[in-house]
């Protein structure tokens, strides 16, 4: 997909930031540019899909870093008892299982949702289809055609 060609503004004085009529932004403006060239318009990058990957690995890398430093430096063995097993631990390993848990906990309500949300899609993509089908309107209540 081709990308679209930015307006490039005329070339002309560029207002002080404490004038009215002053860009907020860096967009496309005409005028001296920070390297000292007159006349070359200045050019926004827009963000894409491949640096907001970027920035996702980058913050996932960080996190585990910490995830890491943190199991590292609680290394402490602990007794862990669950419905009559028994076992031995390292404190950071435990809490972290625990957390994990936790988090897997509050998903299943979300993937409920999510199905529920699904469901209620798939009935109203049928009903849509009956009725480009049949030419009659759904009743109201989604159950069959409207009654006359």
């Amino acid at each position: 997909m081709a990308a679209e060609p930015q307006p490039v503004s005329k070339p002309g004085p560029v207002p002080s930031p404490d004038q009215p009529g002053a860009p907020a932004s860096p967009e496309i403006t005409g005028g001296v540019a920070p390297g000292g060239s007159a006349g070359l318009p200045h050019h926004a990058l827009h963000r894409t899909r491949i640096s907001g990957v970027w920035v996702a690995v980058s913050s996932f890398a960080v996190v585990l870093l910490l995830l890491l430093i943190f199991i590292l430096q609680n290394s402490r063995t602990v007794d862990v008892s669950y419905f009559g097993a028994h076992g031995h631990l390292p404190l950071g390993v435990a809490l972290l299982l625990a957390a994990v848990a936790g988090i897997l906990l509050l998903g299943l309500p979300g993937a409920a949702r999510i199905v529920q949300l699904r469901a209620t899609a798939r009935r109203h993509r049928r009903l849509d289809a009956r009725y480009l089908a049949t030419g009659q309107a759904p009743s109201p209540d989604g159950a069959g055609p409207p009654e006359t």
